[in-house]
Parts: C-alpha cells; sequence; structure tokens
C-alpha cells in the first residue's frame, strides 16, 4: 500500500484544480500546469482535497498511485509558492553573469558558454558565483538546474566546478610522494 498515495492533496488557497476527463490542470497566482492521468488510477475532488485511487490491484496501479498523487501535490505547490535551486559556482575565474535573461558562464574553458532559460525558467545571478533556478514546474527547474552543473561539475580533487548548494563532494587526496 502506499503511504503517500493515501493522503488526500490538501487544498490551497487560492489554487483552483480543474479535473475534466483525464485531463487536470491546476491554476494558481503563479501560473497554470496541467497534466494527463494514467487510467490505471482514478482522480476525485473532494472537501478534504483531491484524492487518488488505484483503478484496479495490479502492481503497475499500486506504483502509479504514490506518484500521481506527488506529481498533483508538485503542481499545486508550483502554482502557489514555486520551486527554487540554487548552484554554487568553485574555481579560480569561474563565474557567472546576466546576458539579458540568459546567463553567461566561464568555466575554464576557450570559450564563454552562454545557457539560454527555456520557457517557464528565471535564471538571477545575485553574486558571480551564485545561480538561481526559479520557475513553477519542479521538473523542469531541476532539469535546467542539472543542464548548468553539467557544463563542469565539480571534481573531486579541488572541488572546482558547478554544485547545487550545500551539496557536498568527495575529495580525494591527490598524489603523493
Amino acid at each position: 500500500m502506499s503511504r503517500t498515495g493515501k493522503k488526500p492533496v490538501a487544498p490551497v488557497s487560492g489554487v483552483t484544480v480543474a479535473i475534466d476527463g483525464r485531463a487536470l490542470s491546476a491554476k494558481g497566482p503563479k501560473g497554470e500546469l496541467s497534466m494527463q492521468l494514467m487510467d490505471i488510477v482514478n482522480v476525485e475532488q473532494g472537501s478534504d482535497g483531491i484524492s487518488i485511487t488505484p483503478a484496479n490491484d495490479t502492481r503497475e496501479a499500486r506504483a502509479a498511485w504514490g506518484t500521481t498523487r506527488a506529481l498533483i501535490q508538485n503542481m499545486v505547490t508550483g502554482v502557489s509558492a514555486g520551486f527554487e535551486k540554487k548552484l554554487a559556482i568553485q574555481g579560480v575565474g569561474y563565474r557567472a553573469a546576466m546576458q539579458g535573461k540568459d546567463v553567461k558562464l566561464s568555466l575554464g574553458f576557450s570559450h564563454e558558454v552562454i545557457y539560454e532559460a527555456p520557457e517557464g525558467i528565471t535564471l538571477a545571478v545575485p553574486v558571480p558565483t551564485e545561480i538561481v533556478v526559479t520557475g513553477i514546474d519542479k521538473q523542469q527547474v531541476g532539469q535546467v538546474a542539472a543542464e548548468i552543473r553539467s557544463w563542469r561539475p565539480p571534481e573531486p580533487y579541488k572541488g572546482k566546478g558547478v554544485r547545487y548548494a550545500g551539496e557536498q563532494v568527495f575529495r580525494k587526496e591527490g598524489k603523493k610522494k
């Protein structure tokens, strides 16, 4: 049994959730998101929120039960509060700067990397060694942060590179004489 799936998605003030057949949409102060529901889960809207139940007792239905509930919760949270990921840049000469809506990264290459922000994502550089990725879609925010990090992931010897804020990088000792 899914412990996550059992809990209903609580209603949030300012957010309206509409269920139209197999389509679910959430609209709030930050924007609007929608998703197609799977046939193996049933979604009902009640006074205590949105409840999800598996349509049958198959392994796939039980697996999709908690996943669907988490996706709906992320939609409600995204349109009401939004999501944010912070990236920290470490290394001599490594920095980031805004160039319009895009981010210009100096990461030790012979050229500067320009990352264009996709639709629905806002990039900010409060200090040259920090990038803030914000948006209403949790998956898209994480994907953009991962793409920026992939240009120069932190290396284990000096710790140089782009890392998530608060990420611990396992450091290696290096060569001995």
